[in-house]
């Protein structure tokens, strides 16, 4: 089962470095990380996205707030939490399918960037899984570079939101 995990750290060189060896000394496979700063710029922001059930998760928590540089740990749950990643895509096109192509973007809501004669440069974000229906659709038309980053979560302030 997948897991979302949203870590606050200190906001200093080699915190990503521990934090991600610690999953590697554990034996367990990030599919997933993000790290930003926060509003707060001596306080970054890590989404990691593992597989594992509750019991790893569990472990993997209280490891990870063994750590010095560790601030807070939470598991976000799908349904109370707001998940999204961005991924832009270069993709050729010719004139006989460019209309497909633009009508296949629209049904997705993507944001074109750029358009040429023979390719387009997209961008798109939403869920894992919304992210990666855009690409599979793309595909066909032979993708030319894909640029895709780690998820990233908040949770929802008001648990009754959808």
């Amino acid at each position: 089962m997948k897991h979302t995990l949203s870590i606050l750290v200190n906001n200093h060189p080699g915190v990503m470095s521990h934090v991600s060896g610690l999953f590697t000394r554990r034996g367990y496979n990030i599919d997933s990380i993000a790290v930003g700063v926060t509003d707060n710029a001596d306080v970054s922001s890590m989404t990691i996205v593992l597989n594992g059930d509750d019991f790893i998760v569990g472990q993997v928590k209280n490891q990870l707030l063994k750590l010095p540089d560790v601030l807070k740990v939470q598991d976000m749950a799908y349904a109370s939490s707001v998940q999204r990643e961005l991924v832009l895509v270069s993709f050729s096109i010719t004139e006989s399918n460019r209309s497909e192509a633009l009508t296949i973007c629209n049904g997705f809501d993507v944001k074109i960037l750029e358009m040429t004669e023979d390719s387009l440069l997209i961008e798109f974000s939403g869920n894992s899984r919304q992210v990666s229906n855009v690409i599979s659709v793309i595909k066909p038309f032979g993708i030319r570079e894909i640029s895709r980053t780690g998820q990233i979560a908040i949770a929802y302030r008001n648990q009754n939101s959808v």
